[in-house]
């Protein structure tokens, strides 16, 4: 089969972020672009030459041709098999999966996550590597580095490769292995959860429950278990189809995205659970019926319940969380003695963590919680986690957290989204909160005193990796706390994300309005950063 090597010229935007490259579809479908990407990542990754590579996505538009692109790439860049996803579908956490059990030299997955589909919309690319989590930033830099001294990429001229039935198919000398993208992962979250006493809870008439897929890659996984295997009535899964631009929608879930779900879960005869997944199925949101679980509190409560789920029985190791996401997991891993680990924002920070066996569970505040049975966040696995729980206890949603309170008090929590921020204005703004930074300690705002400030700093303890410049942060001496942190998830201009926190115990204080209880340190945010003035923007586009 005829190689051919086809000359070109470097992209200057091919940084790899916190997962991955993501651009607008327009961006990747410009000649050489999708191809200099994937050859900077055989070019810098040697051993994939005669390794298997794990291929798929979350079926967005473009997801099907760039399949075929990286199969012909592949071959010629002498990859020994290819195993991907039918009809080029593979959640995140399934694709980790498969990296971790096939023994797998990586993966590529395709996807731009909550990002929105469609030919207007976005597209994304990570190489994930053989421990089946994102590359951690040693690859990304290598990856970058070649993309920047590219020169010429290799693909074959090949015919189109059958993705749409499982089987076992020949490119050249490479082996094109198109498997089941469900059944696999299914099996794996059957051997952590309690399915019999869910089937129990979901069969029993008196539970009811919806799912929302958003038309993304989640759909055939959730029909699977939820409704096949744990005998969940058919229609609980909303939107289940995957479509290539999601419905029109962002592929987020959250209330805004998936209001119908939250229409329903706070109507009047809302069901006893709800739940949303994202495009790639590595996010979750969890409701009640009238409730909504903040991430930072699912967290926090399923730590604290682990031990009534079978996987986790014999209790955890440690935890983890992202460092804009709540304290709450700290007061847990407070009172179960164990280590809590504070990382950067991004997935790949957890995995040495999780590979030296220090932390079970890990969390961050972007609808992402996930344990040591993939090296990803994963929805689904939330989902059965606090289906399984609901079982264990007995208890509504609602209950379990308000429990929860009781016991280790309430961090209200918010985060604030300013998005398409010109990007100049936005790197204006944390450079002038950068600046004053020294200059905050000990002043008194209010009641509010400042005991200190700084720009983040992460130093791995298992490979001794710093990571500087990860967001700043103004932290009160009464536990309080004000974030600052440019996002990297979009494809238009900057994002500002500004989280708030604030502890409370009084147990006549715990059921506030979050806003309202952030009130005062929602206003000191605005005057510290001169978010109006500086950004243009009177309000946030997105409360979280």
């Amino acid at each position: 089969m005829e190689i051919s090597v086809v000359s070109t010229r470097p992209f200057t935007d091919q940084k790899p972020g916190t997962s991955g490259v993501r651009k607008q579809v327009s961006r990747f479908r410009k000649p050489h672009y999708l191809e200099n990407f994937v050859q900077s990542i055989f070019d810098s990754q040697k051993a994939l030459a005669g390794a298997e590579l794990i291929l798929g996505g979350d079926g967005r538009f473009f997801n099907r041709e760039a399949v075929q692109i990286i199969l012909r790439m592949a071959m010629a860049n002498q990859v020994r098999k290819v195993t991907v996803g039918c009809g080029g579908i593979l959640s995140t956490p399934a694709a980790s999966h498969l990296i971790r059990t096939r023994r797998a030299g990586g993966g590529i997955v395709l996807s731009a996550s909550h990002n929105p589909g469609g030919p207007k919309g976005d597209f994304g690319i990570k190489f994930n590597v053989a421990n089946g989590g994102p590359a951690p930033e040693s690859v990304t830099s290598a990856i970058h580095a070649a993309s920047l001294e590219i020169t010429h990429y290799r693909i074959a001229r090949a015919p189109h490769v059958d993705i749409d039935h499982v089987g076992h198919q020949k490119l050249g000398e490479m082996e094109v292995e198109v498997v089941d993208p469900v059944t696999d992962y299914a099996n794996l979250m059957e051997s952590l959860f309690d399915f019999a006493a869910m089937r129990a809870l979901v069969g029993s008439g008196g539970f009811s429950m919806r799912f929302d897929a958003m038309h993304a890659v989640t759909g055939p996984y959730a029909i699977q278990i939820l409704e096949e295997r744990l005998g969940a009535a058919p229609g609980t899964v909303m939107r289940k189809e995957p479509l290539a631009d999601f419905g029109g929608r962002h592929p987020d879930p959250n209330l805004s995205h998936a209001r119908e779900l939250g229409e329903l879960m706070f109507g009047r005869d809302a069901p006893d659970f709800g739940a949303a997944s994202d495009g790639d199925g590595d996010r979750n949101m969890i409701l009640g019926r009238g409730f909504f679980v903040s991430p930072s509190d699912s967290l926090a409560v399923m730590a604290a319940n682990a031990h009534l789920i079978p996987a986790y029985r014999d209790g955890l190791k440690g935890v983890a969380r992202s460092m804009p996401t709540s304290q709450a997991i700290d007061a847990v891993a407070e009172a179960l003695g164990i280590p809590c680990y504070e990382t950067p924002t991004g997935w790949k920070f957890f995995g040495n963590l999780l590979d030296d066996g220090r932390i079970t569970l890990c969390g961050e505040e972007s609808f992402g919680t996930s344990s040591d049975h993939v090296r990803e966040k994963d929805g689904l696995w939330a989902v059965l986690f606090w289906l399984n729980l609901i079982a264990a206890r007995g208890q509504p949603v609602t209950e379990i957290v308000r429990d929860h309170w009781q016991r280790f008090g309430r961090h209200y929590y918010t985060r604030h989204d300013f998005e398409e921020i010109e990007s100049e204005r936005a790197e204006a703004l944390m450079d002038r909160l950068r600046a004053a930074l020294p200059s905050l300690p000990g002043q008194q705002f209010g009641a509010l005193q400042v005991r200190a400030a700084d720009d983040f700093s992460y130093s791995d303890p298992v490979d001794g990796s710093v990571s500087s410049g990860q967001g700043l942060r103004i932290l009160f001496e009464d536990g309080a706390r004000i974030v600052f942190r440019l996002s990297g998830t979009g494809t238009h201009g900057a994002t500002l994300r500004v989280y708030l926190e604030r502890h409370e115990t009084r147990p006549d204080q715990l059921d506030e309005d979050t806003q309202a209880a952030l009130a005062p340190l929602i206003e000191l945010a605005e005057e510290i950063a001169d978010i109006r003035n500086q950004t243009g923007k009177d309000a946030p586009d997105v409360i979280t």
